[in-house]
């Protein structure tokens, strides 16, 4: 499943580094130190690997 934002996919990518022991994990905020927890490398890798272009900036508050 791909990202839905831009924020998303950077979180993933912050993730998918500590989750492979590239950065420490206590570098991490919010949602990507959530992230290493809750997912798997192979679900963070869908979410990194997005295309930022085809992403909006953020949600549009209703």
């Amino acid at each position: 499943m791909p990202a839905k934002f831009k924020a998303q996919q950077k979180a993933a990518g912050a993730a998918l580094s500590a989750k492979r022991g590239e950065t420490p994990k206590s570098k991490l905020k919010g949602a990507s130190r959530e992230m290493v927890d809750s997912m798997s490398e192979k679900q963070l890798e869908e979410f990194a690997e997005t295309k930022r272009k085809t992403l909006p900036e953020r949600t549009a508050k209703k």
